[in-house]
């Protein structure tokens, strides 16, 4: 309505000021203003027709989807119950693993002792007369076995070096001895130098040592300063099965700064 009231309005104000209208089908060229007005009411009265048409298909097919969908979700696609389906009873057949055997072969059998063959006695036994009234002297005839032999005593080499024997060897005097034998280095003393050297030396069958050797070292000049100290003092040999044997020992002498 408000577009045919702008139209007419349009069509009275301007009335004048055309002179040549539009080329109509039929019609002619030359259309007043009540008719160009009657023409566009027409149109505009088709458009709304159309235009409510449209809107009422478009309802149309809205609803009509929405019932389809509907009735699709509704309608039950399963398929029917089928027949139970009759199996019939089979033979049922175990398999069963037979293990291969293998023929033992059996050792053959010892042979045969020999037939003994029977030798003709010829020996002739002379008549000799047998002392029967002497009395028989048992001890005679049966003999003591003899003594077992002396039970070798092992021979302990001199010359081998033990480990571990029965009786280790020991410093003469205790570990004091040790320590007073030994001197602290004055420049070790300046450096601060502290540790535990361990020395290995052999102690001989006299009581003595000897090829020493660190196996834990501290410092150079604390390392001398020990092996001179161990190779001072006096043992107690080591002893194996009573006999005095050579033994490699390690003994460890620690330095420690006092304060």
């Amino acid at each position: 309505m408000k577009n045919d009231f702008l139209v007419g309005r349009f069509l009275s104000s301007h009335a004048g000021a055309y002179h040549h209208a539009p080329t109509i089908y039929g019609e002619g060229t030359h259309l007043n203003s009540d008719m160009l007005e009657k023409r566009f009411s027409e149109r505009a009265g088709r458009f709304r027709a159309e235009r409510q048409r449209y809107a009422l298909r478009l309802q149309t097919g809205l609803a009509l989807a929405v019932v389809l969908t509907i009735g699709a979700f509704s309608l039950d696609f399963r398929p029917p119950e089928a027949a139970p389906v009759r199996v019939e009873s089979q033979e049922v057949v175990t398999l069963q693993e037979i293990i291969q055997t293998r023929q033992q072969t059996m050792p053959p059998p010892p042979p045969r002792p020999p037939v003994p063959v029977e030798v003709p006695d010829d020996t002739i036994l002379e008549d000799d007369d047998l002392p029967l009234g002497e009395p028989l002297d048992l001890m005679l005839l049966t003999s003591a076995p003899p003594p077992p032999p002396p039970a070798s005593k092992p021979v302990v080499d001199e010359d081998e070096i033990f480990l571990v024997v029965e009786e280790m060897p020991a410093i003469v005097g205790g570990q004091a001895a040790l320590f007073a034998a030994l001197t602290y280095p004055m420049i070790a003393q300046r450096a601060g130098l502290e540790g535990t050297v361990v020395v290995q030396v052999t102690i001989g069958p006299d009581g003595t040592a000897s090829d020493p050797e660190i196996l834990r070292s501290a410092h150079e000049v604390l390392d001398k300063t020990a092996v001179e100290a161990v190779l001072k003092q006096e043992f107690t040999p080591g002893r194996q099965r009573g006999r005095a044997v050579r033994v490699r020992m390690a003994i460890p002498v620690r330095f420690k700064l006092q304060g």
